[in-house]
């Protein structure tokens, strides 16, 4: 099937397609997906929880395909990651099968700040897309609550005396706010008198940053949510002993507080197949997917489930493979990889992408010599899902600007890396229509016999296991560790953690941890300049190069848009 272009600007925004779609009532949209009137908690018309007893009832169906959506390096603009899982799930509703899609929640920092929203776009989106991009049903804001209680917590137990012997040079928890605030990054707490508090250097990262997400999307069920909490490491006392959320006897509370944010939120596509929309780590600090009790929900009643995982195959899809999939017990039938002409000639050198600035004309022209060489970028991503045993599809998000010449010389080099082939998707344009072509191959990709691995074993060392990151995911000589990040691995060793698995903080921008190294750089040494323990979801941190857990504001923010004119919203994007 050839896909018939669409000139871009006959398309309306994303926020006129979505404030113009007929959406289904939220009751039929479960009903249709098998879900009962007991098994959901409607938030109005459009939007719903749904109860977790729902996996005892189909606890004897077999799960459907399971499928994840991953990309190459993107620009700072992205590539089209969220419009193709979306688009993709209409394309096999649109074929006549049934299936759900599961993605994060956007963190508003993002919202307002750069990127704009994450419900996809054009006429491949998850509706009502103001809900989606904004409050939803709260289960940030319970985070945030949930952390900062942590945070209170700890510091009410220092002022009352510190019975715990807690050294205040040893803590690891800031508190949290879900807006893109530089200012916070590094602050002084407790100034202004006795009464105030005791006055230490502190900070705030982003929500979605917290620890207490990367829970949330892990737990699999209310009890597995407490205990996880109560293993929070927040600090250590003076003899090198951790310091729990449990110790501060303050994990039940905070439980209580994320009782309801542990269901997931029940929306639809503009085609209105089902969505779940649940927890949002980022994939460059956390692990970067959405939750598991979604999926596990979503693969009882579908026959194909269609996951996103954060940023590229290096970043989220590890994550995923290695850490979700470790957790859940659950193993993918396909990976999707999203690639873009643009991104491509980008990474071979033809132009530089910045937000706010129209692309500049050596993207938007044919470019054959930058695009082969940028296609060592699809290359080792292609080889880098490949490496967990699934088969991959790659998906050419489209562009009006792509050339068949280009896109033939995509799909050679896809099928050169080992993909089952590379496909033309043009869901933003023409919804689940524009993406028949790529449906019909991820259901046959999902057919092929495979076997899933991990790449690697829990009982390697925490260097092992962070050795063997950098060199097969991105092509590292080899690790350089401070100092600092050395007396980590041996304190962690040394407190039991060593058994636990690895999630990467670096930059999503690049292979490597400099944003500048584009395409597929080798032959470099990945510093690592400090490890941290979140031990409560289970994982130990690195952080490779300069990462930041709170980023900051453009000169013009996406805000500057955001209005509300005639009692409607305008400006979301």
């Amino acid at each position: 099937m050839s896909i018939q272009p669409v000139n871009p600007t006959a398309i309306p925004k994303d926020l006129e397609i979505a404030q113009a779609a007929h959406l289904m009532p939220i009751r039929e949209v479960a009903a249709l997906a098998g879900l009962r009137e007991d098994e959901i908690e409607l938030y109005g018309n459009y939007k719903a929880k749904v109860r977790l007893e729902v996996r005892n009832r189909l606890a004897d169906r077999p799960n459907g395909k399971y499928i994840v959506v991953t990309a190459i390096t993107p620009t700072p603009l992205g590539e089209g990651k969220t419009v193709t899982t979306v688009g993709l799930s209409q394309a096999l509703h649109y074929t006549g099968h049934k299936v759900f899609t599961c993605l994060r929640q956007p963190s508003m920092g993002p919202t307002f700040g750069i990127k704009g929203g994450a419900a996809g776009g054009g006429y491949a989106q998850v509706v009502p897309m103001e809900d989606f991009n904004l409050h939803l049903t709260g289960d940030i804001h319970a985070v945030g609550a949930a952390h900062n209680l942590l945070a209170a917590a700890l510091d009410a137990h220092l002022f009352h005396g510190n019975a715990l012997g807690i050294d205040p040079f040893s803590i690891f928890i800031n508190r949290v706010v879900d807006i893109n605030d530089r200012a916070l990054r590094t602050i002084v707490i407790g100034l202004g008198g006795k009464q105030d508090g005791i006055p230490r250097q502190s900070g705030f990262d982003i929500t979605v940053a917290s620890e207490v997400m990367a829970i949330l999307a892990l737990a699999t069920s209310l009890d597995d949510l407490r205990a996880r909490l109560g293993r929070m490491m927040v600090a250590l006392d003076r003899t090198g002993k951790p310091i729990t959320a449990e110790d501060l006897k303050v994990a039940g509370a905070m439980t209580v507080l994320l009782k309801d944010a542990l269901m997931p939120n029940l929306m639809q596509t503009l085609e209105h197949s089902p969505v779940f929309v649940h927890t949002g780590p980022f994939a460059n600090i956390a692990h970067g997917n959405s939750s598991i009790v979604a999926d596990q929900i979503a693969l009882k009643l579908a026959d194909y489930v269609v996951t996103e995982s954060g940023f590229g195959a290096d970043l989220g899809m590890e994550k995923f493979m290695d850490i979700k999939c470790r957790v859940s017990g659950l193993q993918p039938d396909c990976v999707v990889l999203v690639a873009t002409a643009r991104a491509l000639k980008m990474h071979g050198g033809a132009g530089k992408v910045t937000p706010g600035k129209p692309l500049p004309a050596e993207l938007t022209c044919e470019n054959l010599p930058a695009l082969e060489r940028g296609c060592a970028n699809l290359i080792k991503q292609v080889q880098n899902a490949r490496a967990f045993g699934v088969p991959v599809v790659v998906a050419i998000n489209h562009f009006a600007t792509d050339t068949p010449a280009e896109i033939d010389l995509i799909r050679d080099k896809a099928i050169e890396a080992g993909a089952e082939g590379a496909y033309l998707s043009d869901v933003w344009a023409q919804g689940g229509a524009g993406g028949v072509e790529l449906a019909e191959a991820v259901v046959a990709a999902c057919k092929r016999p495979h076997q899933f691995r991990f790449l690697y074993t829990c009982n390697e060392s925490i260097q092992e296991k962070i050795d063997l990151i950098a060199r097969e995911m991105y092509g590292a000589a080899g690790v350089e560790y401070t100092p600092e990040a050395e007396q980590r691995i041996k304190q962690f060793t040394q407190l039991g953690l060593s058994g636990l698995p690895i999630c990467m903080a670096k930059t999503h921008l690049s292979l490597s941890h400099d944003p500048k190294l584009l395409g597929a750089p080798s032959g470099f040494i990945l510093p690592v300049r400090d490890i941290r323990a979140s031990v409560g979801a289970g994982f130990l941190y690195p952080l490779c190069g300069e990462m930041r857990t709170m980023p900051g504001l453009p000169a013009h923010p996406a805000y500057e848009h955001v209005d509300l004119v005639n009692g409607k919203v305008v400006g979301l994007f």
